[in-house]
């Protein structure tokens, strides 16, 4: 009977340890799971904020070594320039006033003028929601020669099109050596079109407008092209047809 009660705890025992050696490796299994779980969480949270990075650096090699006009998409998706009867050369209102622009986005009009210089100096030449001054700003820079181009929601959600704009405004910069490439790219913005109520036209997400002023009748005139993508080739085309030299006040700044 003591042999007996011997073995049968010896087995017991082994039975226990096989038990607790299961129960070790379960909770090692289960550790290691918890571990990768975590390095997955990990890695899906640092790819997360490191994808717009790697896109935006992506899309930028896109268009590195071309020409303005090699970016983006052929004149052919933008519509014809139009001109209306312009106004506000030198009508200056206090800043922090807002004046109630007509148009989407606006090419003339009363402004500001901040301690009597443009606002925005020329080396600023890409403008994101939260960078972007307010309209009244950009209505001075209009009114000393510079053509901007205005994009629209829709485009801002574009990688692609934001890319290539950004490629544009480094253009514009490193070959402007005697300042006379007067351009800016800047958002029409959500709360512009509730405060103007105005968007821009159906199908329609970049403009290009600009401010001239005929010297020989004494007039002025608002200019827009509108386009459906961004395109390098119409900015060209339309910077040469408009050049700053034809603004109210070209030389000012």
């Amino acid at each position: 009977m003591a042999k007996s009660s011997k073995s049968e705890k010896s087995e017991r025992r082994q039975v226990i340890d096989d038990i607790r050696r299961k129960q070790k490796r379960a909770d090692q299994r289960q550790g290691m799971a918890i571990v990768g779980v975590c390095v997955v969480v990990a890695l899906v949270i640092i790819g997360a904020a490191l994808y717009p990075k790697v896109r935006q650096t992506i899309n930028d090699q896109k268009w590195s070594g071309k020409s303005v006009g090699e970016i983006g998409a052929p004149a052919s998706v933008c519509g014809d320039v139009t001109e209306k009867e312009a106004s506000g050369s030198q009508e200056h209102v206090p800043e922090g006033q807002q004046v109630d622009y007509t148009e989407a986005p606006p090419a003339f009009g009363a402004h500001w003028n901040v301690a009597g210089v443009a606002p925005t100096p020329i080396g600023d030449r890409f403008y994101d929601e939260d960078s972007r001054p307010e309209l009244e700003q950009l209505i001075h820079n209009s009114e000393h020669g510079y053509t901007i181009l205005w994009y629209d929601t829709t485009a801002n959600d574009n990688s692609s099109e934001v890319s290539a704009m950004r490629a544009i405004a480094k253009i514009m910069d490193a070959n402007d050596t005697n300042q006379r490439l007067k351009f800016k790219v800047a958002p029409w913005t959500k709360a512009d079109v509730k405060e103007t109520g105005k968007s821009f036209p159906k199908g329609q997400h970049i403009a290009f407008t600009h401010w001239r002023a005929d010297r020989d009748n004494q007039k002025q005139y608002g200019v827009w092209q509108y386009c459906s993508k961004v395109s390098g080739a119409a900015l060209k085309k339309f910077m040469a047809e408009y050049p700053f030299t034809d603004s109210p006040e070209p030389y000012a700044y």
